[in-house]
């Protein structure tokens, strides 16, 4: 058995363990990342063939949640694992973003990552340290990488930045950034923030850079020690010597010629496939192209007709659709789409354009989590869908994707430092973006249309949320930074930079870099165009909707809630359920109770919910020496009455207290089911009660009531006969 080597360093406050060599030997590189009482046991294997028929890299990246990690059995019927959580897929898309541009882009073999947590501490998170881990495994392996790459978790609380902080500290921090970079440059970012302004965000962004070169250097040690020869020898799939520039020679002037002519997308396209024909036309007659396939012509042609795009781009700022760096596209939005949703928003930039739709739920509605992540529920539910429509193609429906997933974690993210506590709002609350038409930037269209639909559907945001996507296009000279890039912008540009926030400040940042790196200038550049293309976004919203709606929509539920002693939620309850069913039938609401006492009563009218709330603080009340009760006669015996005074509670009238004057028997004065008026004169120790109905009826104090009960039996044993 091979030797385990350990390497550390550290990250924050701790310190990080990379061990290789004891686990896992027939993966092409294994390392096991400990942090505290977190283990996670990460591979990274590449197949010995390449895939045929595909023209992109082949990487998966996948966290196995096993809930033995946290001590915990599956909550499932089958007591085992089924599909990746949400939160699962939203770390292996955090590890996938910044690994996958440092591989060959002449490679088509497969690269598998696996993620493996076998112990889960209470207090640490596990993307960094599964981002850590699998540059590690990468970069002692023998798969092709240029790496090493880190990442680190950058929080803030009281204005004060902290590197690595604990799932403790980030409850409390108003910034949860998530920074990925190599020696040179950050990679990738992603953010979420309570209104953090940029000057604050760019510093944490270098700090974070900083933090993680111990790793990046524990990582080229390992290297050293333990890391195996790559292979170099896989089937490349680059084009052909000669070919690129033969295209170049031929279409170049004819493709420029189209760029400046048009700014139409779809005219400029029947141009481009114009080019593309001739050029095959004329390739068919050489004899050197006889080597070239149609698919290695398509691509060569598509890296040309990219470079003159980003050329005129970087030689005038004019980009294909005629606008400089800084303009934004066409706004428009609209609110009250829709009937039966409870709100809905409609948010239009140039041609893409997304629908919002929100829905209130009870609070028993909130989705329940069963994964390795904090957090048992989720309140707020954000759902982002990509239907073939909204770019004019076609594909099978298979359920949502990864990015799709992504997109809506990214919404919801931008929107939820700015929703009311539950205290304040107690629904569950959920949004689903249809994206109708895409022509890029989908997902901050999801956030200004997701705005437009909770205020329209009466959720009291602090502030209205706006998102922007930035572009990059460099040369490693010159550089433009674009505002509201396009879908052909996103394609060929170097950075994919989006940002959210309100007029005050940035709640969600997400930022992809395919280039070596990016300076702090240019971040700030793009920070600043950014923030001016919100405010005009936000400007916009404000046109269609100043403010939240002071009233909740007629078709959603009414709620009001109440707070009782948790020592009588069984009481509401009822033996097995009764009297909460009872209630909930009776008023036609939905009666739910958290364990601290909070009852929340919601009715499609209002005025269910409030007869059900008057209902339910009737049953809770605690009766009360002196009071005079409405109650019901539940049982008759020799010696009085049995009055039911509240649901569940009972007290006794005695024979002599029934009447102001003498009675024969119970039967002469009351009957079962009878309502009768009743003075509660003494509760006992033992919680039995003791009830008048002649105090009512002379008006006694209770007092008076109490010395005018019945006398007391005598003590002395009657005489025998």
């Amino acid at each position: 058995m091979a030797q385990e080597r350990k390497f550390t360093f550290k990250l924050g406050e701790d310190i990080i363990t990379l061990s290789t060599g004891k686990l896992a030997g027939q993966a092409g590189g294994a390392v096991v990342v400990s942090s505290g009482d977190t283990v996670m046991l990460v591979t990274a294997t590449m197949a010995k063939k390449a895939r045929a028929g595909i023209d992109f890299f082949p990487l998966t990246v996948d966290l196995e949640e096993r809930l033995y990690a946290a001590g915990r059995i599956p909550g499932s019927f089958f007591r085992r694992e089924g599909r990746p959580s949400e939160q699962a897929i939203l770390l292996d898309r955090v590890i996938d973003r910044p690994l996958r541009p440092l591989f060959p882009k002449d490679m088509r073999n497969a690269v598998q990552i696996i993620l493996l947590p076998l112990s889960l501490g209470k207090e640490q998170l596990l993307s960094a340290l599964g981002l850590i881990g699998a540059s590690a495994a990468l970069t002692i392996s023998d798969v092709p990488f240029d790496g090493p790459i880190a990442a680190v978790r950058i929080g803030s609380i009281d204005e004060e930045l902290i590197i690595n902080p604990t799932i403790s500290q980030l409850k409390e921090s108003t910034l949860d950034l998530l920074v990925a970079g190599s020696e040179e440059a950050i990679i990738m970012v992603e953010a979420g923030a309570q209104e953090i302004d940029e000057e604050t965000m760019l510093d944490a962004l270098e700090l974070a850079h900083k933090s993680i070169q111990d790793a990046i250097r524990v990582q080229h040690e390992m290297r050293e020690a333990v890391g195996k020869p790559k292979r170099l020898d896989y089937p490349s799939f680059a084009l052909p010597a000669g070919l690129v520039e033969r295209v170049r020679e031929l279409t170049w002037d004819c493709l420029n010629e189209a760029v400046e002519k048009t700014t139409d997308r779809d005219e400029r396209s029947e141009i481009f496939e114009a080019v593309e024909k001739e050029l095959r036309e004329r390739l068919a007659q050489e004899e050197q192209a006889v080597a070239w396939s149609d698919k290695q012509i398509d691509e060569a042609f598509h890296d040309v007709m990219k470079a003159v795009i980003r050329e005129r781009i970087l030689e005038t700022g004019i980009r294909p659709d005629g606008r400089d760096p800084r303009t934004i596209r066409e706004l428009t939005a609209e609110v009250d789409l829709v009937p039966r949703p409870h709100g809905s928003g409609l948010f239009s930039r140039g041609l893409t354009q997304v629908l919002s739709l929100t829905t209130l739920g009870m609070p028993s509605e909130e989705q329940r989590l069963d994964d390795l992540f904090p957090g048992e529920t989720k309140r707020y539910i954000h759902h982002y869908n990509f239907p073939p429509y909204s770019t004019g193609e076609t594909w099978f429906l298979r359920g949502p994707k990864r990015r799709e997933i992504g997109h809506g974690a990214l919404a919801a993210r931008a929107l939820e430092p700015l929703l009311p506590s539950t205290e304040e709002f107690p629904y569950t609350i959920r949004v689903v973006s249809e994206s109708l038409s895409s022509n890029g930037s989908t997902s901050m269209a999801s956030v200004c249309g997701s705005t437009l639909s909770l205020m329209d559907a009466g959720v009291p945001l602090k502030a209205p949320v706006g998102g922007i996507a930035m572009g990059l296009v460099s040369d490693g000279e010159r550089y433009r930074v674009l505002t509201d890039i396009q879908g052909v912008e996103d394609h060929l540009g170097d950075m994919d930079f989006k940002v959210t926030g309100t007029r005050e400040g940035i709640t969600a940042l997400q930022m992809d870099i395919k280039i070596k790196g990016v300076t702090r200038q240019i971040l700030s550049e793009a920070l600043e165009q950014a923030r001016i293309a919100r405010l005009q976004v936000l400007d916009v919203i404000k046109g269609a909707i100043a403010a939240p709606r002071p009233e909740l929509p007629e078709n959603a539920p009414k709620m009001v809630t109440l707070k009782i002693d948790p020592e009588k939620i069984g009481k509401l309850i009822g033996p097995g359920g009764k009297t909460i069913r009872a209630i909930q039938e009776k008023y036609e609401v939905n009666v739910d109770v958290e364990d601290d006492g909070t009852v929340f009563i919601a009715a499609e009218s209002g005025r269910g919910a409030e007869e059900a709330l008057v209902y339910v603080n009737f049953i809770m009340e605690t009766p009360q020496e002196g009071k005079i009760y409405t109650g019901k006669v539940a049982r008759i015996v020799d010696f009085g009455a049995f009055v039911e005074i509240l649901p569940g509670t009972d007290g006794l009238v005695h024979i002599s207290q029934l009447s102001d004057k003498h009675i024969p028997s119970v039967e002469a004065v009351v009957s079962v089911g009878d309502e009768i008026l009743v003075m509660v004169t003494g509760i006992r120790r033992d919680g039995k009660i003791r009830l008048s109905r002649q105090a009512v009826l002379e008006g006694w104090t209770l007092e008076e009531a109490r010395s005018h009960d019945r006398p007391k039996t005598s003590s002395r044993a009657p005489r025998r006969r």
